[in-house]
Order: structure tokens, then C-alpha cells, then sequence
């Protein structure tokens, strides 16, 4: 988390890091404050890529400022999960995916699978790509995880913006996967570069 804020500060201005601080306050003292204040956070301390050298599905600023202040919380169990619920499902596109974001920084175990699972089933490809984040590769069970990853694949986002892959690829993924590219190969059709990273679960 302290390397996250440290890439944070190097992307927002003085008065976006002053608000960032006070905002966190707030929420520290009441939880209550951050309903407000979390959909505020892109106003104040912007939307721009985390990483300027990063496709469209990382992280930007208002993730990052919206995943610490979910750390901020002063709060524990079914209390912290309905908050962080409540969040993603009145917030907009921006907000759940800041909340999603955020979640392996909270101690939710599996209490905020139904976000992920949710986020998985929508169109957006960057709450696709944020709900398989660390969060997501940790407690999605395996059935959900491929398809979370194939998922990827048939909509364009990027396997490497997929979290835990390296560690989650199994046979039948690379079976899912290599199937695939089978299908678009007769197809005439491209074929994703990135599809070596699970067609042989074996190479490092």
C-alpha cells in the first residue's frame, strides 16, 4: 500500500494530494464520510493512467485514490463488506472500479465475491479487467477465473492487466485457450499475441 501511494504522489497535483489527505481523515474518523467523498475523487485528484505508459485497462489516479481510502475505513466484517458493497452498487463506472480495485487491500476473505462476479458478467472491459485483479485471482474459484480470463481474450483486454495469471493457468485453460485460437485460425481470423502466456501452462 505505501508503494501505491508513493506511485500516487508522483501523479497528483499539491492541491489533489492535500484533498486526498483530508478526505482520508474524514473517513478515518467516520466511515459514513466516504460516501460523499468517493465520488468526488476524480474531480479533485484526476483520471489520468497511474502508469502514462500503460494501455486503458490499468489503473488510473482515481483508482488508486479511491482504493486507499477504502483502507481507511474504520471499519471490520459484514460492517466492511456492506460498505464496500454499497459503494460498487450505487456508484458509477468509475467508482466500482475503484472499489474493485481496492478489494485485496481490505481483509474481506471471500465476502466480496458477488462484486467480482457482477463486474465479470457486465460489458465494460475495464471492470473486467480491474475484477481480475489480485483480489479476484485470490478467491475466484476456478471455473470463474478461466472464464474471467477467456473473457479477456474475446474482448480485448489485455492478459497482462489479468492478475496471478502466471500462477493460475492450468490444462484445461490452456485446452479453453488453444481451442480458441483453433476456431479463429479457420476463421481467417487474428489470433490475440498474448494467447502464448496460457496455451502451455508448463513454460515459465
Amino acid at each position: 500500500m505505501n508503494d501505491l501511494r508513493e506511485t500516487l504522489d508522483a501523479r497528483l497535483t499539491e492541491s489533489g494530494a492535500q484533498w486526498l489527505d483530508a478526505a482520508a481523515e474524514r473517513i478515518a474518523a467516520d466511515a459514513a464520510a466516504i460516501r460523499p467523498l468517493f465520488p468526488a475523487v476524480g474531480r479533485h485528484c484526476g483520471r489520468a493512467p497511474l502508469d502514462p505508459a500503460a494501455d486503458g485497462h490499468g489503473w488510473t489516479v482515481d483508482d488508486a485514490a479511491r482504493a486507499l481510502l477504502l483502507t481507511r475505513l474504520p471499519l471490520t466484517g459484514p460492517a466492511l463488506a456492506q460498505e464496500v458493497a454499497d459503494l460498487y452498487r450505487y456508484g458509477d463506472a468509475a467508482e466500482k472500479r475503484g472499489v474493485l480495485r481496492g478489494l485485496h487491500l481490505l481483509d474481506l476473505g471471500d465476502e466480496a465475491l458477488p462484486l467480482v462476479h457482477d463486474a465479470l458478467r457486465t460489458n465494460d472491459t475495464r471492470l473486467v479487467a480491474a475484477a481480475l485483479g489480485p483480489y479476484g485471482a485470490a478467491h475466484l474459484d476456478a471455473h470463474a477465473y478461466r472464464h474471467g480470463v477467456l473473457k479477456c481474450v474475446f474482448t480485448g483486454v489485455p492478459l497482462a492487466a489479468v492478475a496471478g495469471l502466471r500462477e493460475r493457468r492450468d490444462a484445461e485453460l490452456a485446452r479453453m485457450f488453444t481451442a480458441f485460437a483453433r476456431e479463429r485460425v479457420a476463421a481467417g481470423r487474428p489470433v490475440p499475441a498474448d494467447v502464448w502466456l496460457v496455451t502451455d501452462p508448463e513454460e515459465d
